[in-house]
């Protein structure tokens, strides 16, 4: 790694290391047992680093969220861990023509309620995403014009125009099936307090910003939980979740720093386990205002930053540099964009001269803490990393909810750093996020994306997002700097395999 010079990047690379702290035990506690004298109840706690944001399937776009919904709630087809579609609530489907998939669905099947689930409740679902323009998923969605109920247990989805991936988009956070009956009786918000779905848990509790609670579906339709409770715990501090792992109060902990690994591996009873995902951590600039609207200044932001840096000192190593969002394994990657940096600050500095800015600039940096592990330190090194080529930064770091609502906004400054995830294992996925966080409006890579949504012919469709990734390098209106992994604490009494989807499904996980 180089050795940077500047007193500020040594403060902030210092600053990097976290020191643990200590929690309290879980009261319910951990593991699977629940009172003196009581049957033994099998709980799974698992600690997450936030609380959920609700229960409305279609207005939320995080994974966190998506990883209480998808014990609750079912899809009408599911991936298995090797990324191959499976029936869900639909037994079986076919693409009747370009803009017409047929499904059917599974018989027998009730909501937690007791109400049947039938294409009507298909077609409430799906509209609704699909026809709420201030929904956050209806932009994954909008695609479906209208679902047809041909009987009770045949479905039609119709789309705009070809649609190449909607099995992709079925099986993801935002299709989750709604009970329209018990929506429309009993009104939206009694629905928000006391969610409904098809899944293997049901609804217990949800203390906001403590804990949300889930309890065994003894009517669901599929195998029978492993678990009675499912306990998730929303601990944003990383040294407090580590403690509460090594104190038995959790079975899971997620998100661990990488300086945390060895010490929770050297306790008998906790081990840590890794596994890739599709997250990227990138910066979003501004393309129609400010300095960031000068591509050059876009480009100077780039070869001002060492991701090795980033991923040594911060990751431990664990990360892999890279020049687009879409890594191998989603459809759509360009292979030989990832595991590169630009980073040359020399270059850096000469464009910035070249840009006019020869006696420094200041940009507005929006970072947020909770998010994703590490965004906090991310972005203080990345702005210590830019200070050292004459671009100084006004740094605003929010709690991830805050950031959450800026983003929305389009009032997050200059630049702002996330970590976007690929539910859809799909380069369009990614590209729907580009204009709306950036304004970046180029109209070549416009009419590839577009062509791309609706191309039937995967190799064709597969090289139109490939053109548009080669454009996106040279223009920067995202900045990708790397794949990141993701680090579980987990006690031993369980069996605990990493998904790269990052969902967890309880019954994936096994008391031994």
């Amino acid at each position: 790694m180089k050795r940077f010079t500047s007193i500020s990047l040594a403060l902030v690379l210092a600053l990097s290391v976290g020191l643990a702290g200590c929690g309290k035990p879980d009261a319910a506690g951990a593991g699977g047992q629940q009172g003196s004298g009581q049957a033994k109840e099998k709980v799974l706690t698992i600690a997450r680093s936030g609380d959920i944001l609700g229960f409305d399937v279609h207005n939320h776009g995080f994974t966190s969220t998506e990883s209480v919904h998808a014990n609750m709630f079912n899809y009408l087809v599911k991936r298995d861990r090797e990324g191959k579609f499976q029936p869900d609530l639909a037994v079986s489907w076919e693409n009747v023509n370009p803009t017409t998939w047929r499904f059917k669905l599974r018989p027998g099947v009730k909501f937690q309620n007791g109400d049947p689930f039938t294409a009507a409740d298909v077609k409430f679902s799906l509209e609704r995403v699909a026809q709420d323009a201030k929904l956050v998923e209806n932009g994954n969605y909008k695609q479906i014009k209208e679902v047809k109920v041909v009987d009770d247990l045949t479905a039609d989805v119709i789309t705009h125009e070809a649609e190449p991936v909607l099995l992709s988009r079925l099986s993801r956070l935002g299709s989750s099936m709604l009970p329209s009956k018990y929506i429309q009786e009993k009104g939206w918000d009694e629905f928000l307090k006391k969610p409904v779905g098809t899944g293997p848990y049901k609804f217990s509790e949800w203390i906001r910003d403590d804990r949300v609670i889930l309890v065994k579906n003894d009517d669901y339709f599929g195998e029978k939980g492993k678990w009675d409770k499912l306990v998730f715990r929303s601990i944003p501090e990383e040294a407090t979740r580590v403690s509460e792992l090594l104190t038995d109060g959790v079975d899971i902990a997620v998100q661990i720093p990488p300086t945390d690994m060895k010490r929770i591996n050297n306790v008998n009873s906790t081990q840590t386990i890794s596994g890739p995902t599709t997250r990227v951590m990138l910066l979003s600039l501004r393309t129609t205002s400010g300095p960031t609207a000068d591509p050059r200044v876009r480009e100077a932001i780039d070869l001002a930053i060492n991701k090795k840096a980033i991923i040594d000192s911060l990751f431990e190593g664990d990360g892999k540099e890279t020049l687009t969002p879409i890594i191998p394994g989603i459809f759509g990657a360009k292979p030989d964009l990832f595991g590169k940096s630009n980073y040359n600050p020399e270059r850096a500095k000469q464009l910035l001269k070249e840009a006019s800015f020869e006696n420094g600039l200041t940009i507005n940096f929006t970072g947020s803490v909770g998010k994703s592990l590490k965004d906090k330190e991310t972005s203080e090194l990345i702005a210590a990393m830019l200070e050292e080529v004459g671009i100084k930064v006004k740094m605003e770091i929010l709690e991830s909810s805050k950031f959450n609502e800026k983003r929305n906004a389009g009032t997050t400054g200059d630049m702002f750093l996330v970590a976007y995830s690929n539910s859809m294992f799909d380069a369009a996925l990614l590209y729907k996020r580009l204009k709306p966080d950036t304004g970046y409006n180029n109209p070549e890579v416009t009419k590839l994306l577009s062509d791309a949504e609706k191309n039937m012919n995967a190799q064709e469709r597969e090289k139109q997002f490939q053109q548009a990734q080669d454009i996106l390098a040279k223009d920067r209106p995202q900045i990708p700097l790397l794949q990141l992994g993701a680090n579980y604490g987990i006690n031993k009494r369980i069996e605990f395999t990493p998904r790269i989807d990052e969902i967890t499904y309880a019954d994936e996980i096994i008391l031994k």
